[in-house]
């Protein structure tokens, strides 16, 4: 669908400033090569009046000089596999992608660094910086496909975050230009600094409408030496919630501790033989790294805690490929979910891991009362769950106001209406349930700081002021 008014139409001698900044090939300006640009991941598109190809960080600040002049929006992209809308150009007006600005700019090992553009991809970094025994620990589920740059505006995380955090703790600067146009650096090349606020934290998670980051200065981590795999089954929701807050209270933080609900579970059933029995209600993935000569002990101490009443089993892989046969259950469910309904609502919320067992339980009596199928997965060691609407096109007003009740029970659990998808077009009118008034126009007259002609990424995040 599409959004809002759209902006001015850009007059040709702006056509002809833009190829001068950036050259012929790296402009679109026909609507048939500008459309796949018009959407993400989520159910929005719409038209931008053209396409700009970034390849030098002078082109950015060229482009949004000329942008402020017309006051003509300006919207950031990376590959696109966003899912909130926010890279949807809802109001017109230019594009820019970074997919062409993909260069590793300098790996440096002895300060465990690296310094890279917005366009490199999660995957081509993790396989570059590994020659040298490191990687960055954010790996979201489409680190194949996402950029850099997409997993900083969104603070994009995955299953590792439980233990090595998300973008905002992996990254120690940016260069960025302002909405205004003003060239930027932020933060710091060491793993200390408390020189002036934390700028480079505040870019990250905005979304593309403070800032355009045109290279990023990146924590590294030193890859594990051992890595143990476990699956741990549970009769119901509870006992697997029981056992998630006895494996974070012991001192062995695990890589990756996800989980499944039962619907989840029975939806794969239906699609993949699991290999697991009628009396399983929920489910654990859980892995721990470390150094070789502990890893053994490592896992002993995670399948402990992970022994609570309501303990179906849990098996330990012994080598690579049993390894994949436990996580086949993991990745059985996204393919399964694609047979089960044309349309799925997929939100990305987070309550307290104390609050996940009682999270479901609502989410159960809400599917049983609206008849909307809800599917349950997700990061279960920092309580982000991905709650899955499965409807039919017929039902998606119903969906709508079912939503609205998983956001209402959200929140009446001190939880947070997203974890790292973002807020986009798709969760910005619910942001007022969660955001005092007063941070709103903190946040507002932070936005008019960076960006005093809203021109970058204009109506995205925040809700419409009144």
């Amino acid at each position: 669908m599409s959004t809002s008014t759209p902006a001015p139409r850009l007059p040709p001698e702006a056509l002809s400033d833009l190829r001068g900044l950036v050259g012929e090939r790296a402009l679109l300006t026909d609507p048939a090569d500008c459309w796949p640009y018009g959407y993400d991941n989520s159910r929005r598109q719409a038209l931008p009046q053209a396409v700009v190809f970034a390849t030098e960080a002078a082109q950015v600040g060229g482009v949004l000089a000329l942008c402020n002049r017309l006051r003509v929006p300006l919207t950031a992209r990376g590959r696109g596999t966003g899912t909130t809308g926010a890279t949807v150009p809802d109001r017109g007006g230019i594009v820019m992608s970074f997919e062409r600005m993909a260069r590793i700019r300098r790996i440096d090992p002895a300060n465990r660094l690296a310094v890279v553009e917005p366009g490199v991809t999660n995957e081509a970094l993790q396989q570059a910086v590994a020659a040298d025994g490191f990687f960055w620990p954010p790996d979201p589920t489409s680190a194949a496909a996402c950029t850099i740059g997409g997993n900083l505006a969104y603070n994009s995380a995955g299953p590792r975050a439980v233990k090595y955090g998300t973008p905002r703790e992996n990254t120690l600067g940016l260069r960025a230009y302002t909405g205004a146009g003003e060239a930027l650096r932020t933060g710091v090349c060491t793993t200390k600094g408390v020189v002036g606020y934390d700028l480079t934290r505040l870019i990250i998670g905005s979304e593309g409408t403070l800032a355009l980051i045109s290279e990023a200065t990146l924590r590294l981590t030193p890859l594990p030496e051992a890595r143990r795999t476990l699956r741990a089954t549970y009769a119901d929701i509870h006992a697997a919630a029981a056992a998630v807050a006895a494996i974070m209270a012991q001192p062995v933080t695990p890589c990756a501790l996800e989980f499944m609900d039962g619907a989840a579970i029975e939806m794969v059933r239906r699609y993949s033989d699991l290999g697991l029995g009628g009396e399983v209600g929920a489910l654990l993935m859980i892995e721990v790294d470390g150094p070789a000569h502990c890893i053994d002990e490592a896992g002993q101490s995670v399948a402990r805690a992970a022994t609570v009443p309501g303990l179906v089993e849990v098996r330990t892989a012994a080598d690579a490929a049993e390894v994949a046969a436990l996580w086949k259950t993991r990745k059985a469910l996204s393919p399964a979910l694609r047979h089960v309904a044309p349309k799925k609502i997929n939100e990305d919320v987070v309550v307290p891991v104390s609050h996940i067992g009682r999270f479901i339980d609502g989410l159960e009596r809400l599917s049983h009362e609206t008849g909307i199928r809800i599917v349950n997965f997700g990061h279960a060691g920092n309580g982000n769950i991905h709650v899955n609407l499965l409807v039919e096109p017929s039902e998606m007003p119903q969906a709508e106001r079912c939503l609205t009740r998983v956001f209402d029970l959200v929140l009446e659990l001190d939880g947070t209406l997203s974890g790292e998808h973002g807020v986009g077009l798709e969760k910005r009118e619910y942001v007022r349930r969660e955001l005092d008034p007063v941070a709103l126009r903190l946040m507002r007259d932070i936005k008019r700081q960076f960006d005093p002609n809203d021109i970058l990424n204009p109506g995205k995040g925040l809700p419409i002021e009144a």
